[in-house]
């Protein structure tokens, strides 16, 4: 079952709370004047200010200035993980990236959408999960509840709103398996 933002009707309600509109006005305000800002070097320094508000960020992560992340809290990242230029962090839910995980340049994971069949629209958000050494290529999309398995490599311009299986590499929209995914010797 989806996790209901709010069972409101949406003509006449806000999907969230005051609290959590304000909390994103924060981050807003923070991401201009201390995110956006920053030269490509200074990776330390944006994980600090992601971890301000709440991301967990693990050592020697890489989240660039031009990244759209919407709520950081929802926020979870391995150690030696990268988010590229551009890419857009819709994280009504968690989104969890494992270690050595590549999210390539205009990349989209959205953990929110709505129930079209629901008379009122409903929102609501499922987490999304990254595992271990995975690559989410240029320009993907990663649905909500979707689940990338280690090491697997979502090519680019793929839809993934189904699980992809570890070690696999797949493509296409909608998203399904190729190959498998065979790491070379040295």
């Amino acid at each position: 079952m989806p996790e209901i933002i709010q069972d409101n009707d949406p003509y006449t309600q806000p999907s969230f709370s005051l609290a959590n509109r304000m909390r994103r006005f924060l981050w807003n305000f923070a991401c201009l004047l201390l995110f956006r800002p920053t030269p490509r070097q200074l990776n330390a320094w944006r994980a600090s200010v992601l971890r301000m508000f709440g991301a967990k960020i693990g050592q020697g992560c890489n989240v660039r200035a031009t990244a759209k992340i919407w709520a950081p809290w929802n926020l979870e990242m391995g150690d030696f993980s990268a988010i590229a230029d551009d890419v857009n962090v819709y994280s009504m839910a968690v989104i969890k990236l494992g270690s050595k995980v590549v999210v390539s340049q205009g990349a989209h994971l959205c953990s929110g959408t709505h129930d079209y069949e629901s008379e009122n629209f409903q929102l609501y958000a499922r987490p999304i999960t990254i595992g271990d050494s995975a690559w989410i290529c240029t320009e993907c999309f990663i649905g909500p509840g979707v689940t990338v398995g280690e090491g697997a490599v979502v090519g680019a311009r793929a839809v993934a709103t189904k699980d992809v299986p570890a070690w696999t590499v797949c493509a296409g929209n909608p998203c399904k398996p190729i190959k498998p995914r065979v790491i070379r010797d040295a």
